[in-house]
């Protein structure tokens, strides 16, 4: 086996430990848990309180768009991180790249702050 094959069996063994390493704790409590449903086990309840009204209401768009540009900006820190790490390493072509990638994010929030995204109304 040469080396390339033997860095994907080990790649395809991490994945398969990694799945039943999140598998195994669901199977077990499926098989040990008590059965014995009841009406009051049965209930709705939201911290610790019983559920009043109708669950289905409206919620502010805003919300959303906020998550959203959070997984934007998180995003941006996950792709920086390991650029920093290797920055000497990398060259004048991967910060040129870096420096593009930022300004299309600089672009971004510019536009969102210009449409008053960021403004908690």
């Amino acid at each position: 086996m040469s080396p390339y094959e033997y860095s994907y069996l080990l790649v395809c063994v991490l994945m398969l430990v990694a799945l039943a390493f999140a598998a195994a704790p669901l199977v077990i409590s499926a098989w040990v848990r008590p059965r014995k449903p009841s009406a009051i086990k049965q209930t709705v309840f939201e911290c610790g309180l019983e559920s009043k009204g109708d669950s289905w209401i409206q919620f502010k768009v805003q919300y959303y768009i906020y998550a959203l540009v959070f997984v934007i900006f998180d995003l941006e820190t996950i792709f920086l991180l390991p650029w920093a790490v290797a920055f000497n390493r990398l060259g004048v072509f991967a910060f040129v790249e870096m420096l593009i990638f930022l300004a299309v994010l600089v672009v971004g929030l510019a536009w969102a702050w210009s449409k008053g995204v960021l403004e908690w109304k």
